[in-house]
């Protein structure tokens, strides 16, 4: 079976090669890690130093297990703690974050290229940030020794049908994993009917709701600053907005200026290749903007800020009187609105947002979040803006919502802490190295 699949996914590499080439040409996307990714471990760790390795896919999932990283160093000081990451994004996020010295590009899902990492890192602990089930990865994982986890592990609506259809292969796969430690019990569900045996998952809550406010980048000031000589409000902020979505903001916005002269937009765009295109429509639109990147401090008021710059949007979110996050408008599942409810801002989002469907269920069954369609947001955003009392009140809703969901960290460890303990098959294994 991983003879067949490995095949299958060099038979994929080399049809998309004209695509992935395409994309390090014009966006100089995928350049960076190649090596790393091909199986040329940036460092080794010597064998008798033990190794908790973590994998997390990209800025979300670095996000989501930022603060279960700084406990693991914390509580297992007898550990080195390194970290993997699939996407450019998330890689530098990491690097920030935890230190070059211990991140690293996730390597292709190909026997040679694993294999050098887990005989350089020999980790004793592997831990898996929500969904990732690569299979020649987990089984030679697993033959080394080392104890696997899945944490705030998903089934998203999007990825379920796929996971099910092909289920033959999974059921070769998943029993190669320790633990499941799910978000909800709907995740839980979902990852019995793929073929998770019950007595291996766990539900233990999102650690989304577990993330610290980071400490505000200095743009937060500036702007704070800069909005308020200016005498600049109501402020909305359009955070990871994708393709197709930002005309429908900016039209809505155009209605916000009708009745709010000075209000400001801060629109992110979700991708950093889009940038330059949404300022293209900015200018087609006829809309005064000031670009982050090029901005020098000066007064802003009635116009767009299109954020250009990677990492600062979850600060950003604290400037904002309304929130909308963004990929719900349009078909492609939303992203989180945690980030936002921290700060207490009123939050819309549109009716995709089936990537977090029970955190926004969550959300709307306390009447802590507006869940519109396209049509609908311009006049939800009209009424929230106007109706002081009622925008505070929806805020507070989600500020509290987040902190009475905190906690999954912590039991989380728990069970880590368990699976740190060497069983006789790991102690086994380890002998034979």
């Amino acid at each position: 079976m991983y003879i067949f699949y490995s095949a299958l996914l060099a038979t994929a590499l080399l049809v998309s090669l004209p695509y992935w080439l395409l994309q390090m040409l014009r966006h100089g996307k995928y350049n960076e890690g190649i090596a790393q990714r091909l199986g040329k471990a940036p460092f080794a760790i010597p064998s008798t130093v033990r190794t908790i390795w973590v994998h997390a896919v990209s800025v979300g999932e670095v996000l989501a297990v930022s603060g279960l990283i700084e406990e693991l160093r914390r509580r297992f000081p007898e550990h080195r703690v390194v970290i993997s990451t699939t996407t450019s994004t998330g890689q530098k996020l990491a690097r920030q974050s935890f230190g070059e010295h211990s991140v690293f590009y996730f390597p292709l899902d190909f026997a040679f290229a694993v294999r050098p990492y887990l005989r350089r890192l020999h980790p004793d602990l592997i831990v898996i940030a929500e969904t990732e089930f690569w299979p020649n990865f987990l089984r030679l994982a697993h033959a080394s020794g080392a104890r696997i986890a899945v944490v705030n592990a998903r089934i998203s609506d999007r990825s379920w049908p796929g996971y099910r259809r092909f289920g033959f292969l999974l059921s070769r796969v998943l029993p190669h994993i320790d633990r499941f430690l799910a978000q909800s019990d709907e995740d839980a569900r979902r990852l019995q009917d793929i073929g998770v045996s019950p007595d291996r998952i766990e539900v233990k809550g999102n650690l989304k709701f577990d993330i610290p406010a980071p400490a505000p980048p200095p743009i937060v000031g500036s702007l704070r600053n800069a909005f308020q000589q200016a005498g600049a409000g109501p402020i909305l902020v359009c955070g990871s907005t994708m393709e197709d979505e930002e005309p429908l903001l900016v039209r809505a916005f155009e209605n916000v200026l009708a009745s709010y002269p000075r209000a400001m937009m801060i629109l992110a765009p979700r991708r950093p290749e889009r940038f330059t295109e949404v300022a293209k429509l900015l200018e087609h639109l006829g809309i005064r903007y000031w670009r982050r990147s090029l901005w020098n401090g000066d007064l802003v008021s009635g116009g767009v800020f299109l954020i250009d710059t990677i990492g600062e949007l979850a600060s950003i979110y604290s400037l904002g009187d309304v929130a909308f996050v963004g990929g719900s408008l349009v078909p492609r599942g939303g992203h989180n609105i945690i980030e936002p409810a921290r700060y207490g801002v009123p939050i819309i989002v549109g009716n995709h947002t089936e990537n977090f469907r029970d955190i926004v269920g969550l959300f709307q069954s306390r009447d802590a979040v507006r869940v519109v369609g396209p049509a609908e947001f311009p006049l939800v955003l009209m009424e929230l803006l106007s109706n002081e009392v009622e925008r505070r009140a929806l805020g507070c809703r989600g500020a509290e919502t987040l902190r009475s969901q905190m906690g999954a960290t912590q039991e989380t460890l728990r069970i880590l802490e368990q699976l740190l303990q060497p069983s006789s098959e790991h102690v086994a294994v380890r002998a034979r190295e």
